[in-house]
Order: C-alpha cells, then structure tokens, then sequence
C-alpha cells in the first residue's frame, strides 16, 4: 500500500526533475499566450509570465548569455536599456518616467523566445493556436454586428461588429492572418491539392470579408497591400504575381462596390484631411500630421539623445495652443508613429537601435520558406503599421510582433544549427515543420 501511495508522488517528483516535461509546460503556456491575444490583454501577460517561469528551471544559462550576443538579441536589449536609462535626463515625473519605460519591457522575451524555440519542434503550434483563435474572432465579430447585444463593449462600438478589444487590433489580427495563408495557399496549388487550398482560400476570404463588410482600420488598408507585395517578391514568379495583382485588383473593385462600409473607411482619408487643412479641425488624420509636425520639432531641439524617456506629454502639453476642438490644441503622450516616439524622447541613438532591431529581423528571415515567409510578414507589417501609430508599444500589436519574431525567430534559428550539424535531430532541417 504504502509503494502505491508513494508511486503518485515519485512521478511527479520525476516530472518536475525531467526538463523535456518543463520545455513542454513552455511550449503549452505559449499556445495559451498566442490564442489569448485577440480576446484578453490579461491573459496574455499571467500565461506569458507563467511561460517564463517554466522555462527557469533547465534553462541552458551558458547557450542563453551566448546568445545575446547576436543583433537579433542585442537590439531589443539595447532598447531597453536606452528606455532606462533615458529616465535619467527626462524632466517628467518619475512616475510618468517609469510608465514609459514599461512598453519596452516585453523586448526582454525575444531573447528568450529565440533560445527556447530554437530548441523546441513545436513552433507551428504557436501560429496555428493564433489562427484558430482568430478565426473564431471572426466569427465572433459577424455575430455581434448582427446582434450588438452580445458584446462586451458598449453599444456604439458593438454595432461595429468589436466583440472584445478595439477595431484596430482586430484589423492588424485578421490582416496578418489572410496574408500569412498566401504562403501556404500557393504551396498547396503547386502541389496539386486542391481542396486544402480551397480551405484554405475560403478561410483568408472570411478574414478579407469581415474586414470589408463589418469593420477596418486604415493602417490594415495600407499594410496589407505591402506585406502582399513583399510576399510576392520574395517568394513567387512574375506571372504568378501578376495573376494575384489582378485577382487582388477585382476583390479591391468588388468590396468597394458592394460595402458601404469599406468606402466610408476609405472616403475619410481626404474628408480629415479636408477639414484639418480648412478648418483646424481635430480630425484623426489632422492630429496625425499636427503630432508628427511638433515631434520633428521636439527632435530638433535635442537631436542626439532625445528630451528622456517619459518627456513626451509634457513636450506637448506646453506646445498646445488654441481653443478646444482644435489639432493644435490636443495633447498626447504618443506621437502615432513609432520612429517619432523614439527619437522625441531618445534621438538619433534610440532611432538607430529600432532601425537595427528592425533590420536584424529581417535578415533573421532573408530564406524563402513557410516559417521565413511569416516570420517577414510580421516584421513588414510592424514596420508599415508603426508609420501611423507606436505598434511596437502597444500592448497586443507589439506582443504579436514579440511572439511572432521571437517563436519564428527560434525555428529559423534551429533550421540553421540543424544544418551545421550541430542539432541533427532539428525538426525544421529534416523539413517536419514546414509540412
């Protein structure tokens, strides 16, 4: 009796002792991170802290400091130190110092992401837990444009079709899913199978319909089209991108004529504009180009090191000027675009770490491939999508861009150490990932 008893205990006692059921717990959490991204912004943060708590105990410390020598690692750390920094010649408060510096704490997990899934097999995994869990979203948005009463919003973004969450995320969400299914759609064709790529097709087509039909941020409208270009470069022959050219010219021509929506989304480009330039207005393109005019302005006054981490409200608030109601008038902590965020608070320096974070992961990506072409596809659309708002800092789009990077990152990493023969059991260099 008393071995029978004991049995449950030395088997946990084994499983908390065996480091392939820890990188498993890891590799489950981080499922549960990339599901939760579309619905809950605090599920998110309490699974990805208990995925870092499960990779503690087995971590390969030497391998891991090894690599953050690499610029794919040492970037995102510089910009947190720089963020750290830069509090020290900030003249905000310290409060409003320690607040700023939160945004680039996430930077910390690529490292980690990069050294975990370089040695998991499980990184497809990852991305199609985001994939199922947008699709449901998208499901979940036809329904509440229906019957707004089944929101958690209030009524008036409901009607939108927003069940959790915001317009924006949800675009950015779905934007990146019907693109990343390119990839797979085209291999699938060449292939010759013929219904998973139909499938396929129909499922990039609901993320394109809800976009058209329900609800679309501007940013989507201007990525999209360019992270299709880039994938077309990339990865496809010329005909074969003209066909998709045309194909993507008669859905552009077909959604605008069928969806009022769509070309309300698109007419507001020149009406803000229109009334930013004849009347001041606060318009949301009219507080674009007023942020960005001031910021270049902020950045002028300290080039080289910035006004500190934390000073931009406080730059704006003595910028403000005239009545209420006016782009002039309005105060932000966050010029809309990434770059000028940056370099207002950190200058020249802080925008040469982002340009080389940036750059290294895109390099990381440079091998045409299932998991190089997503892992480009992120990156592209962060680039793109942090012209018009700071993406990188936001809490689900920059979280997206940290797991996206980070797990793709890991794999390529693994295909690479596979075919120097220094992990010979790689799943992705023997190609089990990329079926």
């Amino acid at each position: 009796m008393t071995a029978i008893a004991d049995s449950p205990r030395l088997s946990l006692l084994a499983r908390l002792r065996d480091p392939a059921a820890w990188a498993t717990t890891a590799d489950i959490l981080a499922v549960l991170v990339a599901s939760s991204l579309p619905w809950s912004t605090s599920l998110v943060a309490i699974f990805a802290v208990m995925m870092l708590i499960a990779m503690g105990p087995f971590l390969d410390v030497g391998a891991f400091l090894r690599s953050l020598k690499r610029p794919i690692c040492a970037a995102p750390l510089a910009l947190f130190v720089l963020a750290l920094v830069g509090t020290l010649w900030s003249d905000a408060a310290w409060g409003a110092r320690l607040y700023a510096v939160s945004p680039t704490v996430k930077l910390l997990f690529l490292p980690i992401l990069f050294h975990h899934f370089s040695r998991s097999r499980r990184g497809l995994w990852i991305f199609i837990a985001f994939l199922v869990s947008c699709t449901l979203m998208v499901a979940a948005s036809w329904i509440v444009a229906l019957d707004p009463a089944l929101t958690l919003k209030a009524k008036g973004v409901a009607s939108r079709g927003i069940f959790v969450k915001n317009y924006i995320d949800q675009s950015q969400e779905f934007g990146l899913c019907a693109v990343a299914l390119a990839y797979p759609i085209v291999m699938l064709l060449r292939a010759k199978r013929i219904a998973f790529a139909l499938l396929l097709c129909l499922l990039a087509l609901g993320f394109i319909a809800n976009m058209a039909f329900v609800i679309v941020s501007r940013t989507a409208l201007v990525t999209m089209p360019i992270m299709l270009a880039v994938f077309g470069l990339l990865h496809l022959r010329w005909r074969t991108n003209l066909a998709i050219l045309c194909a993507a010219a008669v859905l552009g021509v077909t959604a605008w004529a069928a969806s009022p929506q769509l070309e309300r989304t698109v007419q507001t480009f020149s009406r803000d504009y229109q009334l930013y330039k004849e009347q001041g207005a606060s318009t949301s393109i009219g507080e674009r180009l007023e942020f960005w005019r001031k910021s270049l302005r902020f950045f002028a006054d300290a080039p080289v090191f910035g006004h500190g981490t934390g000073s931009t409200r406080g730059l704006f608030e003595r910028a403000a000027s005239g009545p209420a109601g006016y782009a002039t008038a309005e105060v932000i902590g966050n010029p809309h675009n990434q770059t000028l965020n940056i370099a207002v608070q950190w200058g020249v320096l802080g925008i040469i770490v982002l340009y080389a974070m940036w750059l290294s992961h895109l390099l990381l990506f440079r091998v045409g491939a299932l998991v190089t072409w997503l892992g480009t596809g992120v990156v592209v659309q962060n680039i793109v999508a942090c012209l018009f708002n700071s993406y990188l800092f936001e809490f689900t789009l920059g979280w997206i861009y940290i797991f996206g990077v980070g797990v793709l990152g890991g794999m390529v990493l693994r295909h690479d150490e596979g075919a120097a023969g220094k992990d010979p059991d790689s799943a992705v260099a023997r190609g089990d990932e990329g079926r």
